[in-house]
């Protein structure tokens, strides 16, 4: 299962305003040229709050985005551009009636398909999906930095003028299932008037290695094009989240 984000939605944009999206956004955005130079079109699944959709959307794409938290969807719907549509959905059997030259899942959607029947069923919404000659674009958790690294607990604390939120992740690994549960308490503070609000959610979040990703493309009937370190550069042990870039081969249409 995919997690329900209930109110935490209401702190991912403080939580992340320190992520670079216009420049992950372009990264993105340069991947796709290489194989689509006249993209105009995207599918993204899980856009979540929609920072990734406004920054694609500000670069001409008509983007249609899709999440399954109606609470992360209210904050997308806050931005204004008339190249955004956007609905609620859920990656796995979603279903728009349309082709678009690029479905991209990002932030690690991927990841959260905790098991193969959900990996192979996000994979058939990408194929379902595209144009001819468009390309499906997702990072993912790397297995062999995951393993050599592995995942620490860690703590971060972001505020405003209104509320200050404070985090713990502590992480539980399950080799047997190539799983990491992350386990999130938020504390979150209002500034004004003093009361506290304490927040528990688990993120099952999935490892990925090469072979199997080849092997779920492969019953998908999609061809893996392209597979690097996130931003450029080879994946490595060294690099935590890795991309696949992937198309349908006209024969398997």
């Amino acid at each position: 299962m995919m997690p329900r984000f209930g109110d935490y939605s209401r702190y991912y944009n403080l939580l992340y305003r320190d992520k670079d999206y216009a420049g992950e956004a372009r990264y993105v955005d340069s991947i796709v040229r290489r194989y689509v130079p006249n993209a105009a079109t995207m599918l993204e699944l899980g856009c979540g709050t929609g920072r990734y959709t406004a920054e694609f959307a500000a670069m001409g794409y008509r983007v249609h985005g899709v999440d399954m938290s109606a609470d992360m969807l209210r904050e997308a719907r806050d931005i204004q551009n008339a190249n955004i549509e956007l609905s609620l959905g859920d990656a796995r059997n979603v279903r728009l009636g349309e082709k678009f030259d690029v479905v991209a899942a990002l932030f690690h959607v991927m990841s959260y398909q905790s098991s193969n029947e959900d990996v192979s069923d996000v994979l058939a919404t990408m194929k379902e999906h595209l144009a001819d000659g468009g390309v499906a674009v997702f990072d993912f958790w790397y297995g062999p930095a995951v393993l050599t690294q592995r995942p620490e607990t860690r703590f971060k604390e972001v505020e405003d003028d209104e509320i200050k939120v404070s985090r713990v992740a502590v992480p539980v690994m399950d080799f047997a299932k190539n799983m990491v549960s992350v386990n999130y308490t938020a504390f979150i503070r209002d500034k004004r008037g003093g009361s506290v609000k304490e927040l528990r959610e688990t993120h099952n979040m999935r490892y990925f290695f090469e072979p199997e990703l080849l092997m779920f493309g492969n019953l998908a009937g999609m061809a893996v094009m392209d597979t690097e370190a996130w931003l450029g550069g080879e994946a490595s042990a060294g690099t935590w989240s890795v991309v696949k870039v992937l198309n349908v081969p006209r024969e398997s249409k």
